[in-house]
């Protein structure tokens, strides 16, 4: 049976990832071709599926778009792709589990790379204190950085090792993948999964406190 092909082109986030679990939801395709033509999309769209149990067969890049090659997987879980092309591998399935197994996690919403208005480097500061203080509160689930809080995801961020202790405590982080396309920081990004705007609100939506910076 021929794979079902969704052309997902000219779509922004999340609209590519919504257009699939639509087509999963309708037809539950063995197979599945799906056309982005961006990186956001090329990632998001790969996680997505392997969260739902699709092996990723192929990532092909050709004149700036992305071929994604999909089939549903026996074992129900997604293995690594053979990448044509010559960007980054597409990550790891970013699925949203319910947090840590507890019921209503704590999740921080950064919007910035600093806090509060005013003087830019007083809230650079505080931000910085801020994400030092976090190890201290308990139940923390996830944090997610969009529009210029992405920065803090970066290679040259002042704050990449205490995020990066965070992660290995079993944090979660999620960096808006729009976001860091539109500040051209894809290539930047050196810690966290890159994410969208579905992500987002299935965390929102499970966590049992939002704390928005």
């Amino acid at each position: 049976m021929s794979p079902a092909e969704l052309d997902c082109t000219g779509l922004a986030c999340p609209q590519p990832v919504m257009r699939c679990k639509d087509l999963l939801q309708k037809e539950k395709p063995a197979g599945l071709r799906v056309v982005v033509d961006n990186q956001p999309a090329r990632d998001n769209v790969s996680r997505f599926l392997k969260s739902q149990g699709y092996a990723l067969e192929e990532v092909a890049e050709k004149e700036g778009a992305f071929l994604i090659t999909a089939r549903r997987s026996s074992e129900g879980v997604g293995v690594g792709p053979r990448d044509s092309g010559t960007g980054p591998e597409p990550e790891e399935v970013c699925a949203v589990p319910e947090p840590n197994g507890r019921s209503g996690g704590q999740l921080v919403f950064i919007t910035s790379d600093g806090i509060g208005r005013g003087d830019e480097e007083l809230g650079s500061k505080l931000m910085k204190n801020f994400i030092r203080t976090l190890p201290e509160m308990g139940g923390l689930w996830r944090i997610i950085l969009i529009n210029a809080g992405v920065r803090l995801a970066v290679k040259d961020s002042g704050l990449l090792p205490e995020l990066q202790n965070l992660e290995a405590s079993g944090v979660s982080i999620l960096v808006c993948g729009t976001c860091l396309e539109h500040l051209q920081l894809l290539e930047e990004k050196a810690i966290g999964e890159t994410t969208n705007m579905l992500d987002v609100v299935t965390s929102l939506q499970l966590a049992g406190k939002v704390i928005t910076i």
